[in-house]
């Protein structure tokens, strides 16, 4: 998985940055900072759900759990089910999605909000249910 355009998953990076973008165009005060943190807590959430990370914490912010219900929910949805995505490639997508926030943010508080937001022209629609 070098880049986006030979990742077998490349549908469920849409979904996670589509949740990164709609949730960006609510809420006005998101930084890039704190959807990073968010992934961060996604990626615990996720291995919670299928029964592991017990033990770690998952932060449930006003501005972090609108991401980590969404992204948990894609994963829930997809893991197992659709086109043999284990939990082990979605955190890779998740650690995917989350080093391209680190990138961009060097450029601004907003700036992967303001590089993929062209991408997602107006609210976006999640396709979980893609093969």
């Amino acid at each position: 998985m070098k880049d986006f355009n030979d990742d077998p998953h490349l549908d469920v990076c849409q979904n996670i940055e589509a949740v990164l973008i709609n949730c960006y165009r609510t809420n006005a005060q998101l930084t890039d900072a704190v959807c990073e943190f968010a992934l961060h807590n996604v990626k615990i959430a996720i291995k919670q759900h299928f029964g592991f990370a017990q033990n770690e914490r998952v932060s449930q912010t006003e501005a972090v759990a609108p991401i980590v219900t969404r992204c948990v929910d894609i994963g829930v949805a997809r893991i197992g089910k659709i086109n043999d995505l284990t939990l082990k490639e979605f955190v890779a997508r998740i650690d995917k999605i989350k080093a391209s926030v680190r990138r961009h943010s060097y450029d601004g508080p907003r700036a992967y909000f303001e590089f993929v937001s062209p991408f997602f022209p107006g609210d976006v629609p999640l396709i979980i249910n893609s093969a």
